[in-house]
């Protein structure tokens, strides 16, 4: 008989405690250029991310903000160094697999709580107001265009924060680092709740990126979560009365 709780457990414990084996060993040379290269990559970010926040709901200049943010993080990534896909441990533990199907459930049970979550948040003004007025960009634009420019996003963001980034803060603090600057980053919106959204989902994504050594599971939790809430929160607030 299956026990639910011990294969919870086993999935826990194979998609974000206990590291697939790799040699992804750099010297000290590309090291610190990825540091160097991670830096300026930020700093230019901060600027791009602070100019795409000031764009009005229905401008069509919020596309070419966004987009410009992730080439920032893209192409600073690429220019980091290498970066792995990285591998996810079975179920059998025979061999190590990519990280797909860890990942899509992942992203599941985050999409769950947080639209659980929003339930709660709908009847709370302070909380609810500036995340329907970042939901205007695809109220009053095209929610394909904006699901695509969300998918864009998130995978630069995952190239860039648990590739480039965390690349470059070294191995005993990079889940940490890397997941507090993403929030404070996301802190410039000014919406409390995406803040939140970061910690949680840059903590997770950050344990995933430690575990498989690669930006492929981030990637796919990442765009799991964000696509998800793009279009499954908007009826759960309407639901909830928001």
């Amino acid at each position: 008989m299956v026990n639910p709780l011990a294969e919870l457990q086993r999935f826990a414990r194979a998609a974000l405690v206990d590291p697939v084996p790799r040699d992804h060993s750099e010297s000290d040379r590309a090291f610190r250029r990825r540091r160097v290269v991670a830096v300026v990559t930020l700093v230019i970010g901060i600027a791009v991310n602070a100019w795409a926040l000031r764009v009005a709901p229905g401008n069509e200049l919020f596309y070419v903000a966004t987009l410009l943010l992730a080439a920032v993080w893209a192409g600073g990534a690429w220019l980091s160094g290498p970066l792995h896909l990285g591998r996810a441990r079975t179920r059998s533990g025979v061999a190590p697999s990519r990280a797909v199907v860890q990942s899509l459930v992942l992203g599941g049970l985050l999409l769950a709580l947080f639209l659980v979550g929003a339930l709660v948040v709908a009847r709370i003004p302070f909380l609810v107001g500036p995340v329907q007025e970042l939901l205007d960009h695809a109220r009053f634009g095209s929610l394909a265009v904006v699901a695509v420019i969300t998918a864009v996003n998130g995978v630069a963001e995952e190239l860039y924060y648990r590739g480039a980034l965390f690349a470059a803060v070294g191995r005993r603090h990079a889940v940490l680092v890397t997941t507090i600057v993403y929030a404070v980053v996301t802190a410039s919106s000014g919406i409390p709740l995406l803040v939140l959204a970061a910690v949680l989902l840059g903590a997770v994504v950050g344990l995933q990126r430690r575990v498989t050594g690669g930006i492929l599971g981030p990637v796919v939790t990442h765009l799991t979560w964000s696509l998800g809430m793009l279009f499954l929160l908007p009826p759960v607030l309407e639901l909830a009365g928001a």
